[in-house]
């Protein structure tokens, strides 16, 4: 049954976005979205959102992470040492940083899941041990430089395979990258169709058709608009190609998958997930785990981008990861949340740190807006909910 309403729960989100893009678009005089610009925020920020993909499942469930920061550092340091160092083949020192990541988590999954520590505690005494190994591994001084492959991976660009096509006024732009853009188009056009049919089937609310038709308008629109600006500047970074991977590997899994509606349930309702048979206990480990590997992730696209492994890699990444989760609509009891907006709340903070420098604002002002749009969405994520309990009496 269709409704004449928007729901602002779930789309609040991505209205809030494209406002904050105006907003920066006009203050910058359009520098915001120049080809160039739009390239950096999203090499700039790619680390950010590794880890938000990451720290969303672990919210969802009902946790936090708070050492998300030190394992990008450590296992940073991790990879510098095996690759600078000992001279192993990039190939395979990657393969045992992730594994060293996938380790860190197993530890943390394990005092949490199965010693029932809070894993506030878990990850606190984490950010700090993690730290300590950092320094260790390092000696106290930074490693560098990496492997041509590894700092393609965080800072490089797909080529231009086909050659570049006119787009008039636009200037010219690579055929494979409007390709690509055309197909996700396509791919989201098709997923929320879908998405639509299906809960049409079980007689759900849906937005009438020209809403939906305006999101889907939308979306498509912004999607190949910053496809085109990035063909026109160095075609896609290939780090944008990886987190696609990412986002649509995690929503597949979310949606899709028994372990993702078991983490929803975990964090929905810890006590009917144990009722009705889920494996609470291997749930929350294997989420770590997953954790501990996206950090690794984020810690190799964050040496590599510097070319170096340093002591102070990744201080404040894990206020950014969890930051971006719960503006991106990740509720504060667990439950709610989608690896899309995550990545779109991390968006969200990295437009607004690369707005603010381009208008010459000061630090202390960066931080207070970030620190206010945090407050409102958690704020909003409240109110919201006692609405809702009023509404249902």
């Amino acid at each position: 049954m269709s409704v004449a309403r928007i729901n602002v729960r779930e789309s609040g989100i991505y209205i809030a976005f494209g406002l904050i893009v105006v907003l920066f678009a006009v203050l910058t005089d359009g520098a915001l979205l120049q080809p160039q610009n739009l390239s950096n925020i999203i090499v700039q920020n790619s680390y950010v959102l590794i880890l938000a993909i990451g720290m969303i499942l672990v919210i969802i469930a009902g946790h936090i992470d708070l050492s998300v920061g030190s394992v990008v550092g450590a296992t940073g340091a991790i990879a510098a040492v095996l690759m600078v160092e000992h001279d192993l083949p990039w190939p395979l020192a990657l393969l045992i940083t992730l594994i060293a990541g996938a380790a860190i988590g197993a530890w943390q999954g394990f005092w949490i899941a199965y010693f029932g520590i809070p894993a506030f505690i878990v990850t606190l005494a984490g950010m700090l041990l993690f730290r300590a190994l950092t320094l260790s591994v390092l000696g106290n001084q930074g490693i560098g430089p990496f492997p041509d492959p590894v700092r393609t991976l965080a800072n490089g660009f797909t080529e231009g395979y086909l050659g570049n096509i006119g787009l008039g006024p636009l200037g010219g732009a690579d055929l494979v990258s409007l390709l690509v853009g055309l197909v996700a188009v396509g791919g989201i056009a098709v997923s929320q169709w879908r998405a639509r049919v299906a809960r049409l089937g079980y007689d759900q609310a849906v937005d009438p058709m020209p809403v939906f038709l305006f999101k889907i308008v939308g979306a498509s629109a912004a999607v190949l608009f910053v496809i085109v600006q990035l063909a026109r500047f160095k075609n896609l970074p290939w780090v944008l190609v990886l987190l696609a991977a990412l986002v649509l590997g995690y929503s597949l899994l979310t949606k899709r998958s028994v372990f993702g509606r078991q983490i929803y349930a975990v964090g929905g309702n810890l006590q009917a997930a144990v009722l009705s048979g889920v494996k609470v206990k291997s749930v929350v480990f294997w989420i770590f785990v997953n954790m501990g590997v996206l950090s690794a992730l984020a810690g190799i696209i964050f040496a590599g981008r510097l070319n170096l492994a340093g002591p102070t890699a990744g201080n404040t990444f894990e206020l950014d990861a969890i930051a971006a989760a719960f503006i991106g609509g990740a509720a504060v009891q667990g439950g709610v949340g989608k690896v899309v907006g995550a990545v779109t709340g991390g968006l969200i903070m990295g437009v607004i740190n690369n707005g603010m420098s381009l208008i010459g604002a000061p630090s202390e002002n960066v931080m207070l807006v970030k620190g206010a749009v945090l407050l409102a969405a958690v704020a909003f994520d409240v109110w919201s909910k006692r609405r809702a309990g009023v509404a249902s009496r």
